[in-house]
Parts: structure tokens; C-alpha cells; sequence
């Protein structure tokens, strides 16, 4: 449940927040070092600062600062998940639903800033309880006197100033608990999260983002997207026309037919996104989507984390997509290295690793008929897999920070599927689609 929590928001108080969390930590690390001793145990310094309590500490630091703190621990969370001691991983994927909202007084500061001190006429109602709290804002629903009915998205004070002091000292929190391996260059993407970050805290981006998305979906008979306001829009704030239903997890109670069309569409969707638009949202949380049992469409929420491929980068993965569908190791190789996830002077344990992992990945593509999301334990294996090219071999890296946001949609949708128990003939989509 999301609690009321003022967000601290000059670069003094969330320093301030950044030093009271590593304090919190070294306490704790030494309560549980005299624990332990009383115990009769030798203490080890890693496990001493990674404790459940540490853990804890650092993800409702994270929550209660929000903004860049909060989204590079759910990326974390998600891109990392594999990496991160399990500990911590549950944890931090707690911030993926989890936070802390701003009081009354600092929603209307918001406002007045950004349409004046009369903002309240334009409305004959405005909720100020939100309908969602992330990491980055949270949105209200309003009635507009002319009688229409928004949805409103307004962000934390301060998180644009804070984004790439916050990443930097999450980057410090993270070496400081041992949460990745030594060999894990977390570099390249915590530039990329300093960068996504800033795009996303451009309301008006995200707004250009929507109507582009818009232009491509067309009239589609199956989805359905907000419309934005442009005129009560600025940086700070988004207003958009509100899309009713209800979240995609009520969706499992519904009959199989109708869980199987849902995430058909979806799926054909990402699909479509990547190969013929080269426009991805790459953010597939749960929340970002409605279903409208009246209409049966899928209305499509948040439009922050949309992410261009270029026509060469999508045509390497089209090819390693079609290789790894006629399991063609040789082809496999020659495009993941284009792509960037191995090099072909890589030792061939390594290599043929990162090519089982590919095929672990597009197993679904390759399976005739309807593939079994619900007896599926394809993501079971593919954990195992990376945990081991985490600690066995020296030639691992972080695949491009591009193939890390492509996971996460891929991932989120492959959960989704699961989640809904469905049967979907992936490959039918992928050959009607792309090839």
C-alpha cells in the first residue's frame, strides 16, 4: 500500500537520505556481527552487510526517495535480477509496486508551479488520493467542469536535478553491499539509466512519444491509447484523457479463450513494435496496462520508457531470431556477436553457453502449435544458466544496454503469459509478423 511521504527534494536532503541509508547499513552490519559472534559464528564481512535488515533498509531508502534512486533499483531488480544475491532481488522488486506518495500540499505546489494559482477552477472535481505512485511521479484522476474526465501525471519536485547524483550514489550503495559481482561493468548501464531517466522525466517527450505511438497503432480495433492534453501539459506535468478498466491481473479469473487472445495481442504487439516501427516501450510493467471488459480492448499506459532501433540494429536481431528458430549454431554465433552478445574470439565453452541461453530465449518461436506458458520452466532454466556464466567464467559481460531494456519487455511479457496461464502459437506470430 502506498504511504504519504514528502519527497525530499534539494540536493541537500536527499544527500542527506543517501547518508543516513549507508549509516543505517553499518549498523546494522555491526548488530548482526555481535549477533553472530554470540552465536559462536565467524562473521563474514560480505554476508554481514547483505542481511535481510540491510536489505530491507535499502529498498525503503530507495522508496521513500523515489525518483532516479528508485528506478535504477528497479532496474536492478529487473535487468540484474539474475546477478543480484536472492536476498536482495525479492527486496528491491518490492519497488516495482511499492511506494511512498506526496502529501497534499506538495501535489498542489506541483500544480500552481506549472498552470498558476487558480489551476483548482479548472475542475469540478480532483482527486487527490493517486490512482498510481512509481518512481518518477504519480497520477491523479480529475473532472474537468465541461465535464471530462483525466488522468493527470505529476512529478516528484527535484528529480530532474537529482537523476545523475542519484544514480551515482545508488552505484556507490550497491559496491558498498556487494549486491554484483566484481567482474559485472555496471558502467554502460548506469549511463544508460542517467540517460533513460532524463527522457523520462520530459513530460512533453513522453507526450511526442504517445502521439508517435499513436500514428503507428493507428485505428486498432484491439487497443486503445490516452490523448493528451497539450495545452494543460508541460515538463512536469502530464494530462491526458482517462482510460477505463481494470488491471490485467483480474484477467485470471477470465475464461482461457479470453486470456489467450490478451496476451496474443500483446505479444504480436512487441513483436510489431520491434521489427516493423523500431519504437519499443520497454517498461512492461503490469500496471501499464487496462483491459476494458466493456469493450474488450487493452488501453496502453506510460509512454516514458520507449526506446528507438534503428533499421541495422533491428535487421542482426531478425537474423538471430531466424537463426535461433532453425537452431543454426554457426548463424546464432555470427549474429549474436553482431549484436553484442559475445565476441567470436570468446573460448567456445563460453560461447556455446550464450548461444543455449539464445535458444533457451526463443524456445517459445521455435515450438510447433500452441506453446504452454503455464508448464513452462523456461525461466527457471534460463536463471541457472546466467547464475553459472556469472561464476565460472571470466569472459561474462553485460550485454548493451539496447538487448538489456529488450529483455526486460521480453521478460515482463514472458511472466505476463505465465501469470495468465496461456497457450499461444508464438510461432505462427513471429513467422506472420516479421518474416
Amino acid at each position: 500500500m502506498n504511504r504519504i511521504r514528502p519527497i525530499p527534494s534539494a540536493p541537500g536532503s536527499r544527500l542527506l537520505q543517501f547518508g543516513r541509508l549507508a549509516g543505517g547499513l553499518a549498523a546494522g552490519m555491526a548488530a548482526e556481527g555481535v549477533r553472530r559472534l554470540a552465536s559462536g559464528r565467524l562473521p563474514k564481512a560480505g554476508d554481514l552487510l547483505l542481511t535481510p535488515q540491510n536489505a530491507a533498509r535499502l529498498a525503503e531508502r530507495l522508496s521513500e526517495l523515489r525518483g532516479a534512486a528508485m528506478k535504477v533499483g528497479q532496474l536492478l531488480s529487473m535487468e540484474a535480477g539474475d546477478l543480484l544475491p536472492a536476498e536482495l532481488s525479492v527486496i528491491l522488486a518490492r519497488l516495482r509496486e511499492d511506494a511512498h506518495r506526496m502529501p497534499l500540499g506538495q501535489v498542489a505546489s506541483a500544480l500552481e508551479q506549472a498552470w498558476g494559482q487558480d489551476w483548482p477552477n479548472r475542475f469540478r472535481r480532483f482527486n487527490f488520493q493517486p490512482l498510481a505512485a512509481a518512481s518518477i511521479g504519480q497520477v491523479h484522476e480529475a473532472l474537468t467542469k465541461d465535464g471530462r474526465r483525466l488522468a493527470i501525471k505529476i512529478q516528484y519536485p527535484g528529480v530532474r536535478n537529482s537523476i545523475d547524483s542519484d544514480v551515482d550514489n545508488v552505484a556507490k550503495l550497491m559496491s558498498l553491499v556487494r549486491a554484483l559481482p566484481d567482474q559485472a561493468d555496471m558502467a554502460p548501464l548506469l549511463a544508460e539509466a542517467k540517460r533513460q531517466l532524463h527522457e523520462e522525466a520530459d513530460y512533453l517527450l513522453e507526450a511526442a512519444h504517445l502521439d508517435t505511438y499513436r500514428n503507428h497503432l493507428g485505428d486498432h480495433p484491439r487497443f486503445v491509447l490516452p490523448q493528451v492534453i497539450h495545452d494543460w501539459t508541460t515538463p512536469e506535468v502530464l494530462t491526458m484523457s482517462y482510460l477505463p478498466g481494470d488491471s490485467l491481473e483480474t484477467l485470471e479469473q477470465e475464461c482461457r479463450r479470453t486470456r489467450n487472445r490478451v496476451a496474443t495481442e500483446l505479444l504480436e504487439l512487441a513483436i510489431r513494435e520491434l521489427f516493423d516501427w523500431g519504437l519499443v516501450q520497454t517498461d512492461p510493467n503490469f500496471a501499464n496496462y487496462r483491459y476494458d471488459r466493456q469493450t474488450q480492448r487493452i488501453g496502453l499506459l506510460d509512454f516514458g520508457a520507449v526506446r528507438d532501433y534503428p533499421a541495422e540494429k533491428t535487421q542482426v536481431l531478425r537474423r538471430l531470431l531466424t537463426a535461433a528458430i532453425k537452431r543454426d549454431t554457426l548463424a546464432i554465433e555470427q549474429a549474436a556477436s553482431q549484436a553484442g552478445y559475445m565476441q567470436l574470439d570468446d573460448p567456445r565453452p563460453y560461447r556455446e553457453v550464450v548461444t543455449s541461453l539464445l535458444l533457451d530465449a526463443t524456445e517459445p518461436a521455435r515450438h510447433q502449435g500452441e506453446y504452454d506458458f503455464s508448464n513452462s520452466y523456461l525461466a527457471g532454466r534460463m536463471s541457472q544458466k546466467v547464475l553459472a556464466m556469472r561464476f565460472e567464467s571470466r569472459c561474462w559481460r553485460l550485454p548493451s544496454p539496447d538487448l538489456l531494456f529488450l529483455h526486460r519487455k521480453l521478460g515482463g511479457l514472458y511472466m505476463l503469459c505465465a501469470r495468465l496461464r496461456t497457450q499461444i502459437p508464438v510461432r505462427r506470430l513471429v513467422e506472420s509478423v516479421t518474416f
